[in-house]
C-alpha cells in the first residue's frame, strides 16, 4: 500500500434525468475512461424531443454504456444510441432485462410510430430493424459477477425495482461509484429488495423519485386497493388500473389474483372479471416464468411447494386490443402505458371516465406533463387523443395508491446512511422533491460539515458539470516469487510463535516465565515482514503489481525497454599492439575505427610476431568488436563503450577481462620475446642481449628450486646454442606421476595427476610473470 496522493477530478455529466423524471442518461469521466447510464427516453414528449441532450456530448468517448432496467425513461433511446450516433462502445445489461427489452421496444416502435412531421422531417427515433441490429450488440450480465472491461470494473447487483433491474458498482483506478438507478427497499410479493454493496463507494448517484415523501406501509396500501376495487364493482363501476406493461403490473396481478381467489363468492366465477390490456405482456410473462430464481423466496417456495408457476394466474385475462372486448358489467382493466399517454389505456380512459360509477387508480409514479398526472388534477374535462380539439367529460373518480417501485424518503437515508459515500449526486426526481431531499440530508449530515468526514449532496440540471477532486492511496498487488518469499516469512513468523506457545505450555507454575514470554510474542507480532520487488503501473487498468526482477518479462512482457549505454574505463599498462593482437586472437571480428600509428597494419604483416614500434603516447586506436563493442586506447586507459544487452554485457566482460591480464599473459610472454633491438630502451646491456633461450632457463630455475632432482631440463642441443623455434621441453617424474612442460610454449604437453598439474600451471604462471618486463 502507497500513499501517493493524487488530484485527479471526476466528472459528472447529466444528459437527462436531472431536475427531472424520464429521459434518465448520465455520463461519468474519470482517468480518461468514461462511462455512460441508461438511455432513456421522457414519456411526456415524442419524436426528438423525448431524447436525452446528445448533441451535448461526444458519445464516440464512451467506454461501455450500462443498462439499469428495461423501462423506456431507462433503455427506449438505447436503439437510437446504437444506430444513429457515433457511439462505439459496448453495452451491458441483464438477462432478464435483455430478455425483455426486444419485445418492450418493438411495442414502443408501433405506439409512437407518428411518420413524417408537418415540417417533413422524420420523427420516428428508429425502426424495428434499427432495434434488432442493435440487440445483437448487447451483452448481458449475472448479478455479483465484476466486469473488467479495458480498467472500468462494474459489478451488478438486485435492485428491487423490477424483474432485472440492477444497481451498478463502478470502480476506476480505485474510485468506487454506485449507480442506484431506480431501486426499492421494500420486500414485495415477487422481487429482493435492493441489496447494499459489501464495498464502499466514494460516490453515490442515487434516484430522489419521492423526494422527502413517505409510503404508507405495504400491508395498508393494499387493503386500500382491494376494498376501493371491490366497492366500485360491487356497485357496477369499472376500475382502470393504468400500469407499465411490465414490472408493476406483475405485483398487481399477483395481488388481485390472490383476493380474488379469497373472495370466490362475490367475485368469483367469471362474474367480475379481471383484464390484461397488453399482448406485450403476454408475451413477456414467459420471462417472469422463466426468471423465478432470480425472484424473492416466498415465489420460490410457492413454484417449489405447489409445482405451478405463481405467474400462471386463475383470475387474469389477456386482451390484446378493444375490439375483441366485451364491456358488459363491472370489470378491472389493468392497461398500458401507465402514464395514459397513447394506447388501450388512453383508449379505455376516454370510454369509461364519463361515467361517475368508474374509477381510474393511479398506482404508478406519474410525471409531469403526461394525462396520468393531469388527472390527478380532477379537471373537468379531458383532450381526446384522436383529435386533441375534442374534449371529454371527466366525471369518473380518481384516486392513487402508490405500488410504485421507489424508495421513500425514510428508505432512502437509510441506505444513504449505509453507503457512507462523501459525495451524493441525486438524479430521477422533479426539482421540488429533489430539493426538498438535498436540504434533508444536508440536514441530516450537518455534523460532518467542516470535517474529513463531510457529506457533499449535489442535484445538477442537465448539462451542468459536478466536478469532484480525489485524494487517496494506491493498492499495489505482489504477484509472482515475492507472493512465495511473503508466505515463507509469514510461516517462520507463525512457527516462531508456535514455538513460543510450546515453551509457555512446558512451564508449570512459572507465572513470571509466562509473562515474559507472552512480551516477546506480541512483541514479535508486530514486525513487518519486508520485501523488495518493482512497482509495474498498468495505466490501461489501473493495476499496480509489485514484481521481483526475475518475474518481470514473464507477468509484465508487454513493457516496453529503455536503452542503456555502458562505459567502462580500465588502466592497461602494455603496448596498443599488444591489445591489438590479444582482441584478434579472442574475437576475430575487429574493425578499425581509428588507428594513426598503423599499428594494426604492421601487425597483421608480421608472422606471428608483436613489433614494437614505439607509438606516440598520444597516439588513439580505436576499435570495434562484434559490431557493437566499442574500444578507445589512449596513454595508459583503455574505455569499454557498449549498448546493455546480454549478448553485449557478456562480450564486454570478456573484453575487459583482456584488458586487465593482457600485460601477464603467457601467450604475450611468448610473443613479446624477440630481441629488442629496433629502438633504444637504455636497458643495461646484458638484459637487451638476452635470448628466450635465457629466458626459459630462468624459468626453469622455478622448476629447479620445486621439484629438485624430480625435474630435469631436456634441451635439445644441451646449451644456450638451441636453434630459435626448436622447442624447449622439461620433465617432472615424482614416482608414477609424470609431467611434460613445453617451455617454448609455456604449456603442459602430458601430466596424469591433476594436483601436480595444478602446481605446474601455477609455477608457469609465476614465470611468465618474472620475464615479461625483460623486452
Amino acid at each position: 500500500m502507497i500513499d501517493q496522493p493524487r488530484s485527479n477530478s471526476f466528472t459528472f455529466f447529466g444528459l437527462g434525468g436531472s431536475n427531472e423524471v424520464g429521459r434518465s442518461c448520465h455520463i461519468l469521466q474519470y482517468k480518461n475512461k468514461v462511462v455512460m447510464l441508461d438511455a432513456g427516453v421522457h414519456p411526456a414528449y415524442q419524436g426528438y424531443a423525448s431524447l436525452p441532450f446528445y448533441d451535448e456530448f461526444d458519445l464516440a468517448k464512451v467506454d461501455i454504456l450500462l443498462i439499469s432496467h428495461f423501462h423506456v425513461d431507462h433503455a427506449a433511446s438505447l436503439p437510437y444510441v446504437m444506430q444513429k450516433t457515433n457511439f462505439q462502445g459496448r453495452v451491458f445489461m441483464t438477462h432478464p432485462t435483455k430478455a425483455i427489452y426486444r419485445w418492450l421496444l418493438r411495442d414502443f416502435v408501433r405506439v409512437t410510430s407518428i411518420g413524417v412531421s408537418s415540417t417533413g422531417k422524420d420523427e420516428n427515433l428508429y425502426t424495428d430493424e434499427d432495434l434488432a441490429e442493435s440487440f445483437d450488440r448487447i451483452e448481458t450480465v449475472d448479478y455479483h459477477s465484476t466486469v473488467d472491461v479495458g480498467g472500468i470494473k462494474f459489478t451488478a447487483f438486485h435492485a428491487g425495482h423490477v424483474l432485472g433491474a440492477a444497481m451498478f458498482q463502478i470502480e476506476i483506478a480505485g474510485l468506487r461509484v454506485l449507480f442506484t438507478g431506480d431501486y426499492s427497499r421494500e420486500l414485495d410479493r415477487h422481487l429482493n429488495s435492493a441489496e447494499v454493496p459489501p464495498s464502499s463507494s466514494d460516490v453515490l448517484i442515487v434516484e430522489s423519485t419521492f423526494g422527502t415523501a413517505t409510503h404508507e406501509p405495504r400491508v395498508n396500501r393494499e387493503r386500500k386497493l382491494t376494498q376501493l376495487i371491490h366497492s366500485t364493482v360491487s356497485r357496477g363501476g369499472r376500475v382502470l388500473l393504468p400500469v407499465f406493461a411490465l414490472g408493476r403490473a406483475q405485483e398487481l396481478m399477483l395481488i388481485l389474483d390472490e383476493y380474488w381467489s379469497q373472495h370466490p363468492e362475490e367475485l368469483g366465477g367469471g362474474q367480475v372479471p379481471i383484464y390484461y390490456a397488453s399482448n406485450l405482456a403476454r408475451k413477456c410473462m414467459s420471462v417472469f416464468q422463466t426468471y423465478v430464481n432470480m425472484m424473492n423466496d416466498d415465489i420460490r417456495r410457492k413454484f417449489r411447494d405447489s409445482q405451478t408457476n405463481p405467474f400462471v394466474f386463475k383470475n387474469i385475462s389477456y386482451l390484446k386490443n378493444m375490439d375483441e372486448f366485451q364491456d358488459f358489467g363491472p370489470s378491472v382493466m389493468l392497461a398500458s402505458p401507465g402514464m395514459l399517454q397513447s394506447g388501450l389505456s388512453r383508449e379505455v380512459l376516454e370510454r369509461w371516465c364519463p361515467e361517475d360509477k368508474n374509477l381510474v387508480l393511479i398506482t404508478g409514479y406519474s410525471v409531469e406533463g403526461t394525462m396520468a398526472k393531469f388527472l390527478m388534477l380532477e379537471p373537468d374535462t379531458i383532450p381526446s387523443i384522436r383529435n386533441p380539439e375534442v374534449t371529454i367529460p371527466r366525471r369518473c373518480q380518481i384516486e392513487e395508491i402508490s405500488f410504485a417501485a421507489h424508495v421513500d424518503f425514510q428508505e432512502n437515508l437509510e441506505f444513504i446512511e449505509k453507503i457512507s459515500a462523501s459525495n451524493i449526486i441525486l438524479v430521477h426526481g422533479e426539482s421540488n422533491p429533489m430539493g426538498r431531499l438535498k436540504s434533508a440530508l444536508l440536514s441530516n449530515f450537518a455534523s460532518t460539515k467542516g470535517t474529513d468526514e463531510e457529506v457533499h449532496v449535489y442535484n445538477p440540471r442537465n448539462c451542468v458539470e459536478v466536478n469532484l477532486e480525489f485524494k487517496g492511496i494506491k493498492i499495489a498487488k505482489a504477484v509472482g516469487n515475492i507472493v512465495d518469499e511473503i508466505q515463507r516469512e509469514e510461516a517462520v513468523e507463525a512457527k516462531k510463535e508456535n514455538t513460543h506457545a510450546l515453551k509457555i505450555e512446558g512451564i508449570d507454575g512459572a507465572k513470571k516465565m509466562q509473562g515474559k514470554e507472552e512480551r516477546e510474542l506480541s512483541a514479535g507480532e508486530g514486525e513487518e515482514i519486508v520485501v523488495s520487488g518493482i512497482l509495474v503501473s498498468d495505466e490501461k487498468n489501473f493495476d499496480l503489481n509489485l514484481v521481483s526482477l526475475t518475474d518481470l518479462r514473464e507477468h509484465h512482457n508487454e513493457l516496453s525497454t529503455t536503452v542503456l549505454r555502458e562505459r567502462q574505463t580500465v588502466h592497461v599498462d602494455c603496448k596498443k599492439e599488444l591489445i591489438y593482437w590479444h582482441l584478434c586472437q579472442m574475437f576475430g571480428d575487429i574493425e578499425v575505427l581509428e588507428d594513426k600509428s598503423n599499428i594494426t597494419n604492421m601487425i597483421k604483416a608480421e608472422d606471428g610476431e608483436i613489433p614494437m614500434n614505439g607509438d606516440k603516447p598520444d597516439d588513439k586506436l580505436v576499435l570495434q568488436i562484434m559490431s557493437d563493442i566499442k574500444l578507445t586506447v589512449m596513454d595508459n586507459a583503455a574505455t569499454v563503450e557498449w549498448t546493455q544487452g546480454l549478448i553485449s554485457d557478456a562480450v564486454a566482460d570478456s573484453v575487459v577481462a583482456i584488458l586487465m591480464s593482457v600485460d601477464s599473459s603467457p601467450a604475450s610472454v611468448k610473443m613479446t620475446s624477440k630481441t629488442c633491438d629496433r629502438h633504444n630502451h637504455q636497458h643495461p646491456e646484458e638484459l637487451v642481449q638476452q635470448s628466450p633461450i635465457w629466458k626459459v632457463k630462468q624459468i626453469a630455475k622455478l622448476f629447479k628450486e620445486q621439484f629438485g632432482d624430480t625435474f630435469t631440463l631436456m634441451m635439445n642441443k644441451g646449451d644456450e646454442d638451441s636453434k630459435e623455434g626448436e622447442d624447449v621441453n622439461g620433465v617432472i617424474t615424482i614416482g608414477k606421476n609424470m609431467a611434460r612442460i613445453n617451455f617454448s610454449q609455456l604449456k603442459i604437453e602430458e601430466c596424469n595427476s591433476n594436483p601436480l598439474k595444478g602446481r605446474v600451471e601455477q609455477i608457469l604462471s609465476m614465470g611468465a610473470d618474472l620475464v615479461a618486463p625483460l623486452c
